[in-house]
């Protein structure tokens, strides 16, 4: 399993926010080119970068450093999502030398676009993701728009549906957990991998210590996505080495 660690970006500026709510912004930093070189600095293979203005209304305004960061760091993957609703925007981030394009609230309301995206621009292009909160049967239901819309369906048939079509890599968030550092949910991961050994399971949310990272891994999944215990040097490097490729 890879540690992937997570940017967000919204204005401009480094952010996180807590279960993906706008009115609980920490701001990390004005330059997120600084943040990115401490993560390859540490070993990191991949990035994942969230444009927070895009996931939460389509705008596009974090795009002149999403393409400074790509252009800046060849040597370290780049994936981005927040925001890419239409094939235009997928193309142009792969343009610009982003190396996956992460598809969220149109993976679920409409998935013959998105299999279209897989044959075009190919299975390892593109992340589903699918972000769920667990209702009170445990069942993982998906939300959209930047978490403020809530479905009634369910991950396991999202999943099973775009398999036939390639599908290859999924990022799931519990948005429960995502910036609370309260451990990651990991029934929740080992069932995905036990229904899809397939897919290459990104898990994201509740990412807090060393003893997460490796709880994970036993999972099964295959990268683990952190940014709130990254930005705050929560995690030793020593913890981390094991799971960063390149360290």
């Amino acid at each position: 399993m890879q540690l992937i660690p997570a940017i967000d970006l919204r204005g401009g500026q480094c952010v996180r926010l807590l279960q993906g709510r706008f009115d609980a912004e920490t701001v990390y930093g004005n330059d997120p080119r600084v943040i990115l070189e401490r993560y390859r600095s540490l070993g990191a293979r991949y990035v994942h970068v969230v444009d927070l203005d895009g996931a939460r209304d389509g705008s596009q305004g974090n795009r002149a450093a999403i393409g400074s960061l790509a252009a800046a760091f060849v040597d370290t993957g780049i994936q981005v999502g927040g925001g890419v609703r239409t094939r235009a925007v997928a193309a142009e981030l792969l343009g610009l030398g982003v190396r996956r394009v992460v598809v969220g609230s149109v993976a679920v309301t409409n998935p013959p676009e998105i299999e279209q995206w897989l044959r075009d621009f190919g299975p390892e292009r593109i992340v589903l993701a699918f972000d769920v909160r667990i209702d009170a049967a445990g069942t993982p239901r998906l939300t959209t728009h930047g978490w403020e819309a809530q479905t009634e369906a369910s991950l396991w048939d999202a999943v099973a549906a775009y398999l036939p079509h390639g599908a290859v890599h999924i990022l799931c968030t519990d948005v429960a957990r995502d910036g609370a550092l309260a451990g990651p949910n990991l029934e929740l991961y080992a069932e995905a991998v036990r229904r899809f050994p397939t897919i290459q399971w990104q898990a994201s949310g509740g990412v807090s210590s060393g003893a997460d990272l490796a709880a994970l891994a036993a999972t099964g999944a295959s990268a683990a996505i952190s940014g709130r215990a990254l930005l705050e040097d929560r995690i030793p490097v020593e913890e981390l080495a094991p799971f960063l490729p390149s360290a």
